[in-house]
């Protein structure tokens, strides 16, 4: 009977510093897995906790995980280097709807260390670009320094419009200062046929109030991405239970209306 607890060694290829606080781990790995599943990554003697996938799902030699540094496993693997080798599990729990959202216009918001998610449904739909309609990436931060992923910006930004807002503009910022909901009237879509994906801090109601519900997206057209502690990724151990749902098993991509007022 194969153990589902039991995890695999995998090398880690790179290292890449994102803020003073974040970096990102390209794992040696080829998985299988759709955008918005999340793997369960341990360092022995130090702990395990899950993480969203970073990198395309047509890569078929690593995986990326993005990890603040914040508690006792994340420090010990902010001091790991390239050749070093930790343990995973996964992939687990359910991704974005791929098949519902092709051909729709798409409004993807995010927060903070929320972007490994949708940076991997970015990859899959340019990938796939032929298939969307008009797609928006709207990603917040405290500062700029605390923007991730900056490299893929220029990059992603020849397929989809990205829209990026500080709270904290330092001199060099030439972009949007304020709250993601201060965006609103840069984003043109057919609401008939559109959808929205969010994965951040919180419930992120204000963008839901102050964007999408302003667009005409319906909450049934809302995918919300959870970040949640979660411990065992298969719905036994019950630590990740929110309403009458598992986000580890029933997500943890959501339609809104599944999870509306169910937040921590």
């Amino acid at each position: 009977m194969e153990n589902l607890y039991k995890p695999f060694k995998v090398k880690i290829a790179k290292v890449e510093k994102h803020s003073n606080d974040v970096k990102l781990f390209r794992l040696e790995k080829n998985l299988s897995f759709n955008p918005g599943q999340f793997i369960l990554v341990s360092h022995f003697g130090y702990g395990e906790a899950p993480f969203g996938i970073a990198s395309s799902p047509y890569q078929d030699s690593y995986i990326d995980i993005v990890v603040r540094r914040v508690g006792t496993l994340t420090k010990a693997l902010h001091k790991l280097e390239p050749g070093d080798e930790i343990f995973m599990r996964g992939p687990y729990g359910n991704g974005f709807p791929l098949d519902f959202i092709s051909g729709k216009d798409i409004v993807m918001v995010t927060g903070g260390c929320g972007i490994p998610p949708i940076a991997a449904l970015i990859e899959y739909i340019i990938a796939n670009k032929d298939k969307f309609g008009r797609v928006y990436l709207i990603y917040g931060a405290k500062t700029p320094n605390d923007l991730l992923m900056k490299d893929n910006f220029k990059r992603w930004g020849k397929d989809i419009k990205i829209l990026l807002t500080v709270d904290e503009p330092d001199k060099n910022w030439k972009g949007y200062k304020g709250m993601v909901s201060e965006l609103v009237d840069e984003i043109k879509i057919d609401a008939k046929d559109a959808v929205s994906v969010m994965c951040g801090p919180g419930p992120m109601m204000d963008v839901l109030e102050k964007i999408l519900r302003p667009l005409g997206i319906p909450d049934r057209r809302i995918f919300v991405n959870m970040e949640r502690k979660m411990q065992c990724g298969i719905g036994k151990c019950q630590h990740c239970v929110t309403g009458d749902k598992y986000v580890c098993e029933d997500g943890p991509v959501f339609n809104f209306d599944e999870v509306d007022k169910n937040w921590d």
